[in-house]
């Protein structure tokens, strides 16, 4: 809390001869903040001789500023000052947060490349015009309708490429969860319906899906792609590498991105999402079917399973009788009664 009084209304009275209400800690002295004209307290909630007070709708925190007198004196010609002051807080309140689902541009600095940021969206069509509004997000796609995504890289360095290494969907945005579906693996697609659409330049990666989700109870998909920058048309670069089969030896792999490695960014995870599938209703028709000539309406198509039902009902009780019937009762000897 904090309090100002005016010293002009106890003329006479100064800062050193007024307290809180417990001034022994050295935070609760008025000499801290005051000046010449207006006597200032700032006062933990905690300290100084704070009283907490509440009722229905408030939390009340009070104290007063006091005169103070030396005890070793029998009289005193000071005015006796009692300036009572609380703050009130309201027990309840509404509050509110928003967030975007949308992921905003990744930012990068890295030796050799300074300053370059990642931009991964998703587009409406194969013509890449205008993305999809962050608003919108999360993404609803209907299974089996087709993704289009796109990433670009800007950079202050020219002469430099994007490569996107591997991708890879997951239910959440952790590319280590599991279960983590490959759609890229090293530069090869390894999901059967993604395609490599032409892009503008060398720091852009174009490309499509269809949609799919998870078995089980995930409802969403995320998308995220391990990505490099390298240096255009340097051969020793993994950029130029494209696709690697797993018959190329590791070792082999290591050494030339070891010689490569002045000349290639280190990899950046990027993602987007989360997107979501359309519910469909699925409505499940049942054929009657029947000779051709005969045209019955729904009523007597269920009077008819009715009387179906009757018939079959009474066969069975004749036949149970049937067979009740014939049995035969013989009495037993007088001995074995």
């Amino acid at each position: 809390m904090r309090v100002e009084v005016d010293k002009s209304t106890f003329p006479r009275l100064h800062e050193d001869h007024l307290q809180l209400n417990d001034p022994s800690n050295v935070v609760c002295s008025l000499q801290t903040h005051s000046n010449s004209t207006h006597v200032i307290a700032i006062i933990p909630l905690n300290a100084c001789g704070t009283q907490i007070e509440e009722d229905d709708e408030y939390l009340k925190f009070k104290n007063e500023i006091i005169t103070v007198d030396n005890g070793r004196n029998l009289i005193t010609r000071k005015h006796l000052l009692e300036v009572k002051f609380y703050c009130q807080y309201p027990k309840r309140g509404n509050v509110t947060q928003a967030f975007t689902a949308h992921r905003n541009i990744t930012t990068v600095w890295e030796k050799g490349f300074g300053k370059f940021t990642y931009q991964f969206e998703f587009f409406p069509n194969a013509q890449f015009q205008t993305m999809m509004d962050p608003s919108s997000y999360p993404l609803e796609y209907g299974l089996g309708s087709r993704i289009y995504m796109q990433i670009e890289a800007t950079s202050s360095v020219s002469n430099t490429e994007l490569f996107v290494e591997s991708c890879s969907a997951s239910p959440y945005d952790n590319p280590n969860y599991w279960p983590t579906y490959a759609i890229i693996l090293d530069g090869c697609n390894v999901d059967s319906t993604v395609r490599i659409h032409s892009s503008a330049h060398s720091r852009q990666f174009r490309f499509s899906m269809e949609a799919f989700k998870f078995i089980g109870l995930h409802d969403q998909v995320y998308i995220s792609c391990s990505v490099l920058m390298c240096q255009a048309r340097d051969p020793n670069t993994r950029c130029s590498k494209g696709c690697l089969n797993s018959t190329l030896s590791p070792s082999l792999y290591n050494h030339k991105r070891k010689r490569a490695a002045v000349t290639q960014s280190t990899a950046h995870f990027i993602s987007q999402g989360p997107l979501h599938l359309k519910r469909s209703v699925r409505s499940i028709q049942v054929v009657l079917l029947l000779s051709p000539g005969i045209n019955l309406n729904l009523n007597l198509v269920f009077i008819a399973g009715c009387l179906l039902a009757a018939v079959g009902m009474i066969s069975g009780v004749a036949v149970y009788k049937a067979k009740i019937s014939g049995v035969k009762y013989q009495p037993l000897p007088t001995l074995e009664s």
